[in-house]
């Protein structure tokens, strides 16, 4: 039997988006295609078997469902989805319980540190029963909020750095001269004092006042290399499109049967690791500056294109923003998943403006 031709979508009457918004939520609950009679049968549309299967097709003529060759049963298409997600789906709140549960998770963890990131990807992965998603909030210009200096060995120290918006960077730094833990202590005592809300060029030109030549003492020797080998890592840390990425939750993903081979998951997180199209990402939400939905074949990558991804921006314009959201299969609860997402973003906004307070 020839198909029906491709209608063009328009607004959807309220019956026929009642039905799609039926076929799209028992989908996401049971991932099995979705039969007239089970609809007839679960929902009270107030109409016959013969005009839910009429409403079916001209839903699948618009291409908002399709069907398995291989069953009578409906599915969502992308397009589906995507009108789901737009105009059919019921706003959705966190409990007020969880809401307060997670901000006190949050007060439990060091401030300002990576432990939000990680336990915002954690979070969003409970609470969705998809992968959890953060970058760090990463500034164009990176300004310091501590430096450490640990001995390692005679002549090699171990630099840790602390950026204003929580990101720690570890470098190892060969010293000019066999150098104890103390003499550290007092050369980062000193670097600290000069970087201490800094970018690297102002750090440069506070360096260019120290005295050299026949002035210099082994002390300033010390915080002079310590210092370069400072302003290094935080030109490298300017010049990266993001920084660290986390995500939770994999075995939520994995339990989906969309991916019954881990092979096609691992292809996914493989390309979440490609710096370049992940600060696309980032940049493509912090530009628009809302919560950001890509659903299926929507996402460039190949690899991306089982999967839908919910993310939303944090932090500040101009100064430090980064991304958290959800990955899962297209199969998700997208109403629960969007005011997760929303939630967490809060969360975050709120944090990072105590850094700025």
């Amino acid at each position: 039997m020839a198909r029906r031709p491709r209608r063009t979508i328009g607004s959807l009457d309220a019956r026929s988006g009642d039905i799609l918004r039926a076929v799209i939520d028992e989908y996401v609950s049971s991932a099995t295609p979705v039969s007239s009679g089970s609809l007839v049968a679960n929902y009270a549309f107030g109409v016959s078997s013969a005009t839910v299967r009429n409403i079916l097709a001209d839903l699948e003529a618009l291409g908002l469902l399709t069907h398995p060759h291989t069953s009578a049963g409906r599915v969502p298409t992308d397009a589906g989805y995507r009108y789901y997600v737009q105009v059919l789906a019921a706003e959705f709140a966190l409990p007020q319980v969880e809401q307060l549960m997670i901000r006190h998770q949050f007060g439990q963890v060091e401030f300002a540190s990576e432990h939000w990131f990680r336990l915002a990807a954690t979070t969003l992965a409970a609470e969705t029963g998809t992968a959890g998603l953060a970058t760090t909030a990463k500034a164009l210009v990176a300004r310091v909020r501590r430096v450490d200096l640990v001995a390692v060995q005679d002549r090699l120290a171990l630099m840790v750095v602390v950026f204003r918006e929580g990101t720690t960077k570890q470098v190892l730094h060969n010293l000019p001269d066999s150098t104890d833990q103390e003499q550290l202590n007092r050369a980062a005592g000193l670097l600290n004092v000069l970087a201490v809300g800094r970018t690297a060029d102002e750090i440069a030109a506070a360096l260019s006042d120290l005295p050299g030549g026949p002035e210099a003492t082994a002390e300033s020797d010390l915080l002079a290399a310590t210092g370069e080998r400072l302003i290094r890592t935080i030109r490298e840390f300017d010049a990266a499109t993001i920084d660290d990425f986390f995500s939770d939750g994999l075995m939520n993903v994995l339990a989906a049967p969309e991916f019954d081979r881990s092979e096609k998951v691992r292809r996914v997180f493989a390309a979440l690791e490609n710096r370049a199209y992940l600060g696309s990402l980032v940049e493509s939400v912090a530009r628009a500056g809302s919560i950001q939905i890509f659903i299926g074949h929507e996402n460039l990558p190949f690899e991306m294109q089982d999967v839908s991804l919910v993310l939303a921006p944090y932090g500040r314009v101009g100064r430090a923003v980064g991304v958290v959201g959800v990955l899962g299969p297209t199969r998700m609860p997208y109403a629960q998943a969007i005011a997760s997402v929303e939630f967490v973003s809060s969360l975050m906004n709120e944090l990072v403006e105590h850094l700025y307070a």
